[in-house]
C-alpha cells in the first residue's frame, strides 16, 4: 500500500508543475484522495462486497467531487489533475499512464448491461470537460481536446477536438505528425468567410473609383 501511495505522489510531481511538497499532495489533492477511495472500493467490488463499495465511493465522491465506480479497472500511473466534476463509469477500463483534467466523463450511451464505457489505452490524455461516450477504444498517445465529445473510436496517435470529436492529426511513434487530417470544418467555414468579405472590399474599391467625378482643370 505505501509503495502504491509513493508512486501516486511521484506521478502527481511529475506531471503537475504545482506541486511542492508530498505533505501538499497528501492534504490538497483531491485526484490523489479519490484514488485512494477508489482502490478501496474496488477491492471491495471485487471481493463481492457490492454495496459497501458503493458505499466507500460514494463517500469518495462527496469529499472529492469525483466520482469513479468501484466496478472501473484503473492501471499504473493514474493522475486526475483538479478533478472536479470528474465522472467514470462502471465498465470503463484505463490503462497505463493516463492522465484526465477536470469535468471529463467517461460514461456510456445505453442502458442495456454489459460493457457500456470507453476504454483508454496507455499514455491517454484527456482534456478539460471532454466527454467520452460508449463501448469503444481510444487508441494510446491519443490526446482529447477540452470540451469534445467522442463518440466513436479514436486510433492511436490521434489528436481529437470539437463536438463530435473528429481526428484532426495523427503522430507516429516517434513523434512526427504524419497524417494531417481534414481540418477544423467552423476554421475552414470562417477563412471561407473571410475570404468573401476581402473580394466584397476590393469590388467596393473598384466602384468607388469608376463614381468619383472627373478631375476639373
Amino acid at each position: 500500500m505505501f509503495d502504491t501511495l509513493k508512486q501516486d505522489i511521484k506521478i502527481i510531481f511529475e506531471r503537475d508543475p504545482a506541486a511542492r511538497s508530498a505533505i501538499e499532495i497528501i492534504l490538497c489533492y483531491p485526484g490523489f484522495h479519490a484514488l485512494f477511495f477508489y482502490r478501496t472500493s474496488h477491492w471491495l467490488w471485487r471481493k463481492e462486497f457490492f454495496l459497501l463499495g458503493r458505499i466507500v465511493s460514494h463517500l469518495g465522491r462527496f469529499f472529492t467531487g469525483i466520482e469513479i465506480h468501484p466496478g472501473a479497472t484503473i492501471g499504473k500511473g493514474f493522475f486526475i489533475d483538479h478533478g472536479m466534476g470528474v465522472v467514470i463509469g462502471e465498465t470503463s477500463e484505463i490503462g497505463d499512464n493516463v492522465t484526465l483534467y477536470h469535468g471529463v466523463t467517461l460514461g456510456g450511451t445505453s442502458w442495456q448491461k454489459g460493457k457500456r464505457h470507453p476504454t483508454l489505452e496507455d499514455n491517454v490524455v484527456v482534456g478539460a470537460g471532454a466527454k467520452i461516450l460508449g463501448p469503444f477504444k481510444v487508441g494510446r498517445n491519443s490526446i482529447i481536446g477540452a470540451g469534445s465529445v467522442v463518440i466513436k473510436e479514436v486510433p492511436p496517435y490521434s489528436t481529437v477536438i470539437g463536438i463530435p470529436g473528429r481526428a484532426v492529426q495523427r503522430v507516429g511513434e516517434t513523434g512526427g505528425v504524419y497524417q494531417q487530417l481534414e481540418a477544423d470544418p467552423e476554421a475552414k467555414a470562417i477563412s471561407c468567410l473571410y475570404e468573401q468579405i476581402r473580394m466584397l472590399e476590393e469590388k467596393l474599391q473598384d466602384l468607388e473609383k469608376k463614381l468619383e467625378p472627373p478631375k476639373l482643370g
